[in-house]
């Protein structure tokens, strides 16, 4: 569980925080392995034998006094007896988890049998393929199938489904494939004319991948798309012999939660939907009407940036709400470069636990990768996170792919979680008091992240000690628990030294990306603007750098680069690259609304290291492909001709681009070998990433370089009026000086 603030050193009291301009916050990554300097939790047993506070429920910890027959709450000060099992548990410190760390992570009892824990914990998954589409896109989803079955882990379950105008299901336990169709209702207030449960029975669909593997890869080899014709009589002809209908997605989806739902808690306790979608759903229940895009262009008094981001229907956020019910987790992959409204259907995924992933082109798509990458790490399931603060503070707002709690406050689910997502809170104070600065009570969180994993039978059986044969997967309810103490910051000097700008930069991703999704993108990046001001002013002011003469400030003092505070000085340059990012670059600049949509779900859920490449790429150079020039350069053409480097490598999270300048010596082998320095770190950060990036070579004066030139932002104009008569980012500060002076007056 990695948990990093904003700043180390928490703001005396609402004044100093106002004063300071910072915002105030932390990010939790609460299924990583380890905490952000790469400590593992201390493991244990006996989670529900921890103590807890009578008064704030928070949990025993190292940080809390412990006497003889009591502890006080690290949190709210609370005194608390203690059981008999306690006091003899704690009278030997190391035999305890929660004795020796503040962070731990404990097993939870659980209620049922082994015998029924073994059933639900079998791990189930269904890919729901569109034959509304090309050759090329079932050659991708086959492919991409193929490496999943490669990833899935020994006694997993697995079901085929299709949709066009009809919802086909595969039986592959046979000694040839079958397929069983239901044509699906053109009207969207229709439904199925028969369950799904009396085409197939769900055991008989969902087959064991161990002894089915070569039948599934056979069936996958059966797929071919719906013909033209096929839809155009399911369907009807449109207006003017214009073809409409045959992708009946949102039917099929919501058939198959019901299908699955039914065997929810007996043969799985979660079950995933891989939905390949590659258009717009257009037929039946959840079709959407994609001409509101075309509209745009025509409507004058309609701001696009605005129109095309919230949903149409509410269709498939409903949806998400019964896939959560059924036990059914939505993965979708949209292969599609037309518009499809992910606005709408990105519910059906986040809200479920899953992923929304959007690849604009079948020749280079990193699919089959990403699924084998997404199949092969840990992941945990029907989570709960809570976070509680020592009693000057609370938690204002959070963000991120969760849903809250119906009745307690401060509580989210999570479906499901892997080791990358990342979860938001701010803070606020509960009065003006804030923290006392003599007493010993320092600022303290807690978070506890209830979780469930599936454990292979290798792992049971070597945990005991004893070899066994057992093939069945088992399920495991874990808490871990991460307790953190701050310092106060006496004065605003030791807040801004001890601010952690990346985390900044998550949380003003978050608050841009909800006023966007309210108030469109142009509030989005007037909020952003209205915050670098005002913390270049708190800024300025609190070092003396605003001189008065006649009772104007001088504009040549004000120090705009943030320079006397090596902790604020990214903040300018990262802004500048957010206005930039096509998260927030205006509809007319060719923004596709699609893409905007994937990198609000992209953004809202990475670390804050992972953010910050994406928002403003690392960009490095080399002497030779095994030696490295310099470690960060500014992303400017400048940079590149004043370095004099041959080689250099941006990494943009999403893409990396190797680039040989065209100086570049012509015995400096290209591109760069198998076993060279510049190869293994290539190596190392695709290994580490969450998604499968793109990777580059270039050659300058010989290939287009106008993707990797397009990166060089620190020239560019940030309202995306191209290159400009001054340079970028120099105008761009020039611009945020006279608005300081503006609001300083």
């Amino acid at each position: 569980m990695a948990v990093r603030a904003t700043v180390s050193r928490f703001p005396m009291d609402t004044d100093a925080r106002e004063a300071s301009g910072l915002l105030w916050g932390v990010t939790v990554t609460p299924f990583a392995a380890a905490d952000e300097n790469n400590r593992a939790p201390s493991y244990g047993s006996g989670g529900d034998l921890l103590p807890r506070c009578e008064n704030c429920w928070a949990y025993f910890n190292t940080y809390c006094e412990l006497e003889q027959w009591a502890w006080s709450c690290s949190l709210c000060g609370n005194l608390n007896g203690l059981s008999s099992d306690a006091i003899d548990r704690y009278s030997r410190p190391q035999s305890s988890a929660e004795m020796m760390s503040s962070f731990v992570d404990l097993e939870l009892p659980t209620q049922e049998s082994a015998e029924e824990a073994a059933m639900q914990a079998c791990p189930v998954y269904v890919a729901a393929v569109d034959l509304s589409s090309s050759e090329e896109f079932l050659e991708l989803t086959k492919s991409a199938l193929l490496a999943a079955l490669e990833a899935l882990a020994p006694g997993s379950l697995f079901g085929l489904a299709t949709f066009s105008h009809k919802l086909g299901l595969y039986d592959v336990q046979g000694p040839i494939p079958v397929v069983k169709n239901v044509f699906i209702p053109p009207d969207a207030e229709e439904t199925l004319p028969i369950e799904l449960e009396d085409v197939m029975p769900l055991l008989q669909f969902l087959a064991p991948v161990d002894t089915c593997k070569d039948r599934i890869a056979s069936a996958l080899e059966t797929l071919r798309p719906t013909t033209s014709w096929e839809r155009t009589t399911a369907a009807g002809q449109g207006l003017d012999g214009v073809l409409i209908g045959g992708r009946g997605f949102g039917m099929a989806m919501e058939a198959l939660c019901n299908y699955l739902g039914s065997e929810y808690g007996n043969t799985f306790a979660l079950a995933r939907v891989f939905a390949f979608l590659s258009g717009p759903p257009d037929y039946g229940a959840g079709q959407l009407d994609t001409r509101r895009y075309g509209e745009q262009y025509a409507s004058k008094g309609e701001d696009a940036d605005r129109a095309l981001l919230p949903e149409q229907t509410p269709f498939y956020k409903d949806l998400a709400a019964v896939a959560v019910q059924a036990g059914v987790c939505v993965d979708i992959f949209a292969v599609t470069n037309e518009y499809t409204d992910l606005a709408s259907l990105k519910f059906l995924s986040i809200e479920s636990g899953g992923s929304l992933f959007l690849y604009t082109s079948t020749e280079d798509s990193t699919l089959p990768q990403d699924m084998y990458r997404m199949l092969s790490r840990p992941y945990a399931f029907g989570c709960v996170l809570r976070l509680r603060t020592s009693t000057e503070f609370k938690p204002g707002n959070s963000y991120g792919h969760f849903f809250p709690d119906p009745q307690y406050e401060n509580v989210q689910h999570i479906i499901c979680c892997d080791s990358y997502a990342t979860y938001a809170y701010d803070f606020v104070f509960e009065n003006n008091i804030g923290f006392s600065r003599t007493k010993a009570d320092v600022p303290t969180i807690q978070i506890a992240f209830q979780y469930s994993v599936v454990v292979p039978p290798q792992e049971l059986s070597n945990s005991g000690g004893v070899s066994t044969n057992r093939t069945k997967h088992s399920l495991q309810r874990r808490l871990r628990i991460r307790t953190l103490q701050f310092g106060v910051a006496q004065n605003i000097h030791e807040l801004y030294d001890s601010c952690d700008p990346e985390v900044v930069l998550s949380l003003l991703v978050h608050k841009v990306i909800l006023a966007s999704l309210e108030e469109g993108v142009r509030e989005g990046r007037i909020l952003l603007q209205e915050w670098l001001v005002i913390l270049t002013a708190q800024y300025n002011d609190a070092y003396k750098l605003i001189q008065y003469s006649n009772g104007s400030s001088l504009r040549s003092q004000i120090d705009v680069a943030l320079s006397q505070c090596p902790q604020l000085q990214p903040l300018p340059r990262l802004i500048f690259a957010l206005l930039r990012n096509p998260l927030l670059r205006f509809h007319e600049e060719g923004v596709h609304p699609d893409y905007r949509i994937y990198l609000q779900c992209l953004f809202s859920m990475l670390e804050p290291s992972s953010l910050h490449r994406a928002v403003y790429p690392v960009l490095t150079s080399y002497a030779t492909p095994d030696k490295q020039a310099y470690p960060r350069h500014s992303l400017s053409r400048a940079a590149l001709i004043t370095s004099g480097s041959p080689i250099f490598f941006l990494d943009a999270f999403t893409i990396l681009i190797v680039f040989y300048s065209s100086t570049a010596d012509r015995t400096i082998p290209f591109p760069p070998p198998h076993d060279c320095l510049l190869r293994t770190t290539i190596n190392k950060l695709k290994q580490d990433r969450c998604i499968t990036p793109k990777l580059l070579f270039i050659r300058g004066g010989q290939d287009d370089a106008s993707i990797f030139e397009n990166f060089l932002i620190e020239e560019q104009d940030v309202d995306g009026s191209g290159l400009t008569s001054v340079m970028g980012f120099v105008s761009f500060l020039e611009d945020v000086t006279q608005k300081v002076l503006e609001f300083v007056k």
